[in-house]
């Protein structure tokens, strides 16, 4: 029984010296850019964003399959796939950073004061309509903390969101945010733009369809209003008169105002923009014209503890302008 039990004792040491071992030679860089190339599906590109040489990534997911003993990747000419092993290596070095990020989030809240900076990912729609207010508010009771805000399309707030490149999002969803969490923000109205004497003016409110009779002046191809509206006008076997593509609000009124046109955009951004052409809005009856504005995060409990403030502040603001 002496002998059972020490050869158990040394097979249990043996054990867990074998986990040490693991643990110090799989480090966590290698992890971060083993997650990057998974997330954008290739190692030069992983390396652009991780501003680190193509050929550094390469050796470190070398050496991280000769660890683990198995291949991870696929390598193509086209970028890269998961192995068997490398999907269940996926899961965990996702939840592995994540803790990490909690756990950084949580050290944070004994630091001397809460200092340092939240990267924020919006839509037009937010950044016009309600954001400028907001985050205004939110500076002026913590001067401390720095925003670095960028806008870009609802489809891209979400994928960078996704790859890390921002920590929070604001936009809206229309086709779901796979892992990522979300929180409701405020929510618009979509309108219909047309310059004062247009036709459809003689009602107080339309159906979509009623405006696919005339040209249109859209946003982005890619835009959530953009993509809202195709699909709707494909649901009625109609197709939209796209007269010209426009990036921002300001220059689809100017559009608008010269006779190029109708265009679509949320009510209370129309009004904020009073005095840029001579314009009026007519209430759209559809349903897809009522949008939720959602803040977006990997995990809003690992977020370090200036982004979780932020969310706090955003989303006890009032749901509707």
């Amino acid at each position: 029984m002496v002998i059972h039990r020490k050869t158990r004792c040394h097979h249990f040491m043996s054990i867990k010296s074998s986990e040490r071992n693991f643990a110090r030679r799989i480090d966590l860089t290698s992890l971060q850019l083993f997650v990057a190339v998974c997330e954008l599906g290739s190692i030069g590109k992983a390396a652009e964003r991780e501003f680190i040489a193509a050929s550094a990534v390469s050796k470190r997911l070398s050496d991280l399959e000769a660890t683990l003993d198995t291949p991870l990747l696929y390598r193509h000419t086209r970028g890269v796939d998961l192995t068997p092993a490398g999907e269940s290596l996926l899961h965990h070095a996702r939840s592995v950073l994540f803790s990490l990020e909690k756990m950084q989030g949580e050290l944070s809240e004994y630091a001397d004061g809460v200092r340092g900076h939240v990267r924020v990912h919006a839509s037009i729609s937010a950044i016009i309509q309600f954001l400028p207010e907001d985050l205004g508010d939110f500076i002026r009771q913590h001067e401390e903390i720095k925003i670095d805000l960028e806008e870009h399309l609802s489809t891209e707030v979400v994928r960078a969101v996704q790859e890390g490149t921002a920590d929070l999002g604001v936009c809206n969803i229309a086709n779901g945010t796979g892992e990522l969490q979300t929180l409701p923000y405020r929510h618009d109205k979509l309108v219909l733009i047309v310059p004062k004497g247009h036709a459809l003016l003689s009602r107080d409110a339309i159906h979509f369809e009623a405006a696919l009779d005339y040209d249109h002046v859209g946003l982005h191809s890619n835009s959530s209003i953009y993509l809202a509206m195709r699909q709707a006008a494909a649901a009625m076997g109609r197709t939209i008169k796209l007269r010209i593509h426009v990036t921002g609000l300001d220059a689809m009124c100017r559009m608008i105002h010269n006779g190029l046109g109708v265009g679509v955009m949320p009510q209370r951004a129309f009004d904020l923009m009073h005095g840029v052409g001579e314009l009026e809005s007519i209430l759209l009856l559809d349903s897809w014209a009522e949008r939720q504005i959602q803040l977006v995060a990997r995990d809003f409990s690992t977020l370090p503890l200036t982004a979780r403030l932020l969310v706090d502040h955003l989303s006890r603001q009032p749901p509707a302008p």
